[in-house]
């Protein structure tokens, strides 16, 4: 048997009675329960475009399966035979027609999802078409005027669906393109300024990651755009590695001046011109950092070998000057005690003692040796001190008995006696005016005599 859609009825056979078909003489099973379908999560749960599946229709409000199987549903055209039940009772018929309302509803509910989510609208209005033909014969029970009615909602925007998409896509076409011009032009940038080599390369990578995840860019724009970035990357790679081959190239030059600088400061590391040597050290650190890093492990040893070159000496040099300090120290406290022994020279107790005094202690005192810098002062300031008293006191003896000083006295004394008699002559001749001039030059000579005699006898 068939029903209206030729699909095959149900019917009774030998062997195990269907689900749900009363034994003899029993009662009859309760009708089943319709498909549990659990309702759709609400916005908040669920993605945007998911699938609502519809509730289980109860298809006793649309249709009805009668006493000898015949299946009815309600239309807005009145009722119509959908099928045949022979497989159990009216209730199982019901629940089972209502089963396949509930399958078609699913499938106009995936439908109006594909079209939200803006998917193939051409092809989604196809198979809303398609679903709507089958509708005034389909076996089913349940609101068919309502699946109907979104159908035809799903047909009429179909078309502002695939313009919808349609912008939707040209959109995001543009913002890709946008986005893959500006990653090559990024690259481009790179490729020509960068020198922070690793992470500059790490962001041409990085570039690279998130280009391949960005799709719908034209095929011929983003061939050109892709060669772009291409051609940047290579620029940048040609670039780095022309930079690390010229780093190589000074690195190795820079290891062989180390090298020569090592042969030099271990040469050095023995010598005892502590002055000296201790510059040319300097000198040679300065040209160690001015040569440039050498390979790193090979720095580092070359380093370690310079160093202990400079090390040797220091410490041998630092050695010398501890010694050359004690051995000042020891000057320092024997000069100061010939200061002590020596600090009663008194030229008013004899002047010939007092420099005879004078030169001992000189004598001793360039024998001892050199004293600490922070001492000298203090100590050759008091040596300083006895040498000009004595030197002050023979300079005042000299003085004293200077026979220049005395002559010009007595040539003062002897110009002051010429006047004298000039001035006689012209007053006796009656020249009072010769007379007067010749008594004041006389007067201005007695001082000049009065002033070296006593500047001879003062001393």
């Amino acid at each position: 048997m068939t029903d209206s859609n030729g699909t095959a009825k149900p019917t009774p056979g030998p062997g195990p009675r269907p689900s749900g078909t009363p034994k003899p003489g029993g009662k009859a099973p309760r009708p089943p329960k319709p498909h549990a379908v659990k309702p759709a999560p609400g916005p908040d749960q669920t993605h945007p475009h998911a699938v609502v599946v519809p509730a289980a229709t109860d298809p006793s409000k649309w249709g009805r399966v009668d006493e000898d199987g015949t299946a009815w549903v309600k239309t807005a055209d009145g009722e119509r035979v959908v099928g045949s039940w022979q497989a159990g009772d009216a209730a199982e018929g019901l629940a089972h027609f209502g089963r396949r309302f509930d399958d078609l509803a699913t499938e106009v509910a995936l439908l109006e999802a594909r079209l939200a989510a803006g998917a193939d609208a051409r092809k989604t209005k196809a198979a809303a078409l398609a679903l709507a033909e089958t509708l005034p014969t389909a076996a089913v029970i349940g609101d068919i005027d309502g699946l109907a009615a979104r159908l035809q909602a799903i047909t009429e925007h179909s078309e502002e669906a695939a313009a919808h998409a349609k912008e939707e896509k040209e959109r995001a076409r543009h913002e890709h393109t946008e986005r893959k011009e500006a990653l090559a032009a990024e690259a481009e940038q790179i490729a020509a300024e960068s020198t922070q080599w690793k992470a500059a390369g790490d962001r041409l990578r990085e570039i690279l990651d998130e280009w391949k995840s960005i799709r719908g860019v034209d095929r011929k724009v983003d061939d050109a755009l892709w060669k772009r970035y291409s051609k940047a990357r290579e620029a940048f790679n040609r670039r780095r590695g022309a930079h690390f081959a010229e780093l190589d190239r000074e690195r190795a030059t820079a290891k062989t001046r180390k090298e020569e600088l090592c042969v030099r400061a271990e040469e050095l590391s023995g010598s005892t011109d502590w002055t000296g040597t201790a510059a040319v050290f300097r000198d040679l650190l300065t040209e160690w950092k001015a040569a440039g890093r050498a390979p790193r492990e090979a720095d580092e040893a070359l380093w370690r070998r310079f160093k202990s070159a400079q090390d040797v000496f220091f410490a041998a040099r630092n050695a010398a000057v501890s010694e050359r300090d004690a051995e000042f120290e020891h000057n320092a406290v024997a000069k100061q005690e010939l200061l002590d022994a020596y600090e009663h020279i008194d030229p008013a107790n004899g002047l010939e003692a007092a420099r005879a005094a004078l030169r001992e202690l000189q004598d001793k005192w360039d024998a001892v040796g050199k004293v600490p810098r922070e001492r000298m002062q203090e100590l050759e300031g008091r040596l300083r001190a006895i040498e000009k008293r004595v030197r002050d006191a023979a300079d005042q003896q000299w003085r004293r008995t200077d026979p220049e000083a005395v002559a010009r006295a007595a040539q003062f004394r002897e110009r002051v006696a010429q006047f004298e008699e000039q001035a006689a002559k012209a007053e006796a001749a009656g020249k009072k005016r010769d007379a007067e001039k010749a008594l004041e030059q006389a007067r201005q000579w007695r001082e000049w005599a009065e002033a070296a005699e006593g500047a001879v006898s003062n001393l």
